[in-house]
C-alpha cells in the first residue's frame, strides 16, 4: 500500500467517526516564533489544545508535514527521521484515551488489515512528574492487545522532548 493510500484511509476513517478533516499547516509556522519549522503534529493545534475553540469543532483529523531538528544527530536509525508527515486524530475535550485507543485499534486491524497478533504497543512507565499510564494499558488490553505485548517505557523512549514551553513540554509519541 502506498503512503497516500494509508493517509486517505486514515483521514476517511476518522471522518466517518465524526472528525473534521483539517489541512496540514505550513512547514514554516506562520504565527509561532519559537521554532523555525513545524516539528510535531500537535504544534499547529497548540492554541486549541490550550482551550481556544477550533472553528471546525472538537473532533479533528489531519496529516501534518514536520521537520525534526532537535534529535538530528540520531537521524538514520529506525526511529529518527528529518522530514515526515504525522497522522493525527484530535479530541478537543470530546473523548479521551479509551475511545482514541479503540478507534486506533479498529483502524489498524479492520481498515489496514493488520492482524492483532502482529501488534505491540508502548505506554508511559511513569516518573516523578507523571504517573504510569495504566489507563492506556487497560484500554489496549480491552481492544485486544495481550498484556505481554504492552511495554512500558520512560520519557527517553516514549516521549518527544520538543521544547521548553507549551501545553505539554514533553509530547507523547504515538507510533503506528
Amino acid at each position: 500500500m502506498k503512503a497516500i493510500e494509508i493517509r486517505n484511509k486514515y483521514l476517511n476513517y476518522f471522518k466517518n467517526h465524526g472528525h473534521k478533516v483539517i489541512p496540514s499547516a505550513p512547514l514554516i509556522p506562520e504565527n509561532d516564533p519559537s521554532v523555525l519549522f513545524t516539528t510535531a503534529g500537535m504544534q499547529p493545534l497548540v492554541p486549541y489544545l490550550l482551550g481556544q475553540k477550533h472553528p471546525e469543532g472538537t473532533r479533528l483529523t489531519d496529516y501534518q508535514k514536520c521537520v525534526r531538528t532537535n534529535d538530528i544527530d540520531e537521524v538514520g536509525d529506525n526511529r529518527h527521521l528529518t522530514y515526515f508527515e504525522m497522522l493525527g486524530n484530535w479530541s478537543l475535550g470530546d473523548y479521551f484515551k479509551e475511545e482514541s485507543i479503540a478507534m486506533s485499534f479498529e483502524f489498524l486491524t479492520k481498515e489496514l488489515g493488520i492482524p492483532a497478533e502482529k501488534l505491540s504497543v508502548t505506554c508511559f512507565a511513569g516518573d516523578k512528574d507523571c504517573p504510569r499510564d495504566e489507563v492506556s494499558a487497560e484500554s489496549w488490553k480491552k481492544a485486544g492487545i495481550p498484556e505481554e505485548r504492552i511495554y512500558f517505557y520512560g520519557k527517553d523512549d516514549n516521549w518527544w522532548i520538543a521544547g521548553e514551553e507549551g501545553p505539554c513540554r514533553t509530547r507523547h509519541r504515538n507510533v503506528l
